[in-house]
């Protein structure tokens, strides 16, 4: 199945953590450490009445991540690039969009914009070229010519829904893991752009 079509079938606690897995992945555009996130993969873990505390602990990081002035004066001589800057800003959107309500309207619309947006920043920071439009042809399944880092970016998105699709709250382990590793990669190319511009 596409992006699109896993997106549609999911749950409400696998639309939680398909959008939580993005937002995770981008944590180093948001100038948080890698265990900020860590409560709100833990509401999720929780067997019976998941995610009772979602909302206070979405509230909780945010006070700790969306600090003012970050994101702010991309492009600027000195400052951030553009695309770093760009970047920024969509995770700052995905971070404000969290619903504090478990709804499976909220929820569902949230992770579809999370999806769309980290597959945007990934394309903003590749060093190579995506060959299509938009992203909205990779996650309707239209991978030709796709540059390496949204490659990985929509199979990553890909797998967290199958497992969770396949093994609901024990997936989560492994949601985790693949969004450990793709967001190791992020802030690496974060780095590796930042030291090119020094």
């Amino acid at each position: 199945m596409s992006l699109v079509e896993l997106i549609a079938q999911a749950d409400e606690r696998g639309l939680a953590a398909s959008g939580l897995a993005c937002l995770d992945r981008c944590v180093p555009l948001l100038g948080g450490d890698d265990e900020i996130l860590r409560p709100l993969w833990a509401s999720l873990a929780e067997s019976e009445g998941w995610g009772e505390d979602w909302g206070e602990r979405v509230e909780q990081a945010r006070a700790k991540l969306d600090v003012p002035g970050v994101g702010v004066g991309a492009g600027v001589p000195g400052g951030r690039g553009f695309a770093e800057g760009e970047a920024s800003v969509l995770a700052h959107r995905m971070l404000g969009a969290v619903p504090v309500d478990r709804g499976a309207g909220n929820l569902r619309e949230w992770a579809d914009a999370c999806s769309v947006a980290a597959l945007q920043i990934h394309r903003l920071l590749d060093a190579a070229s995506d060959g299509a439009s938009s992203v909205t042809a990779r996650r309707e399944g239209r991978t030709q010519d796709m540059s390496p880092l949204v490659a990985a970016e929509l199979r990553r998105q890909i797998a967290i829904l199958e497992v969770l699709s396949a093994h609901g709250p024990a997936g989560l382990r492994q949601a985790l893991a693949l969004s450990t590793e793709g967001r190791r990669v992020l802030r690496a190319v974060v780095s590796r752009r930042a030291r090119g511009r020094v």
